[in-house]
């Protein structure tokens, strides 16, 4: 059989055989409250709980050529591009990043953003939206997923709690484990801080999902008391078609926050260091008096976890798709929701 055709009858028997399953992380302009709800458990909040759906087969858009140029490094969006194969590319809830090679960092933002990087990353499949309170409630009425914290809103003055638990609202109120057991559960992973990067830059470098005009509330939420349903910005939407990628709510990221992680040896390939090279740097941070190098937060004192994108309490500048912000795994923060990623299975 000639290798195209070979290549194009594994692809369908792949999508043919796969489920969706249903629903599914710089500058830090406004510190959160150190005493943000460390993860106390708490009374369950009123999460709106559909009955489960049941899973059907996957809506794949991509054709077997389109997929197999993405896995290759092809298929790349024009600015503003939303049609064809690289704006249109879906598997179900979540949209097709093609692999590629981008300028991850910025030279204009926090110190922890430097420098501007070269990063090649294989292609992989984000949710096109935040997580919802929807999703994600049904993942705590059977009992794998734990709710969210009622108490942050009022600890940061926006509350009560309630008014972020519309059914489309992203969830938020949530630690770094209870996102990373959620994208488990519906078998998705945490995205990497560099993979969300690429997925709101794309090709051309933009400083925000949708280019670079600064953000209007056409665009994003931001400078807000509240979140915004899911996916009501498509003027903002990334160049592979992803929404809310800027504003709404901080995503939490799989990575360790390292504030030398664009000096590492792995950072070609978006990798950061360790737990223990992440806390010798925030030491050395420390020794040379740096205390802005990564934002208006201080300088952490332990190993903490990376959150991209900009929230609805935010202003404009704080959008930028090269923003880092960095808290406890611990924190479950009202401003702080998720997205999940998967790899993309060769043939």
């Amino acid at each position: 059989m000639p290798r195209a055709r070979a290549r194009n009858h594994v692809l369908r028997a792949l999508w043919a055989a796969l489920l969706v399953v249903v629903g599914c992380a710089a500058s830090d302009p406004r510190p959160a409250p150190m005493g943000a709800d460390g993860g106390v458990p708490t009374a369950p909040s009123p999460i709106a709980q559909a009955p489960p759906v049941p899973a059907s087969a996957p809506t794949v858009e991509a054709t077997d050529a389109g997929l197999a140029e993405a896995l290759d490094g092809g298929g790349s969006a024009a600015a503003g591009d939303s049609g064809g194969f690289a704006g249109g590319a879906r598997d179900g809830d979540m949209r097709l990043v093609p692999a590629g090679t981008f300028v991850m960092g910025s030279e204009t933002g926090e110190r922890d953003e430097r420098p501007p990087h070269p990063v090649t990353l294989a292609a992989f499949w984000l949710d096109e939206t935040e997580v919802t309170n929807e999703a994600y409630g049904r993942c705590v009425a059977a009992g794998t997923c734990r709710p969210p914290s009622p108490r942050n809103a009022d600890l940061n003055h926006v509350g009560p709690d309630s008014r972020f638990r519309g059914r489309r609202q992203p969830i938020s109120s949530v630690s770094w484990d209870d996102a990373r057991a959620y994208c488990g559960s519906v078998g998705k992973r945490l995205p990497r801080e560099a993979a969300l990067e690429r997925a709101a830059r794309g090709d051309d470098g933009r400083r925000y999902p949708w280019g670079n005009e600064p953000p209007t509330p056409e665009r994003a939420s931001f400078s807000s008391a509240v979140t915004s349903d899911v996916g009501a910005y498509p003027a903002g939407a990334g160049p592979w078609g992803h929404l809310d990628l800027a504003g709404n709510v901080w995503e939490w990221c799989e990575d360790v926050y390292d504030p030398y992680a664009y000096t590492r040896p792995g950072a070609a390939r978006g990798e950061g260091g360790s737990c223990r090279q992440a806390l010798a740097a925030q030491e050395d941070l420390r020794r040379k008096k740096l205390d802005g190098f990564t934002g208006t937060n201080p300088i952490p004192e332990e190993c903490e976890r990376v959150l991209r994108g900009g929230a609805f309490n935010y202003d404009a500048p704080g959008l930028r798709s090269s923003n880092r912000v960095h808290h406890p795994a611990r924190f479950r923060l009202v401003m702080s929701g998720l997205r999940c990623a998967r790899d993309v299975a060769r043939p």
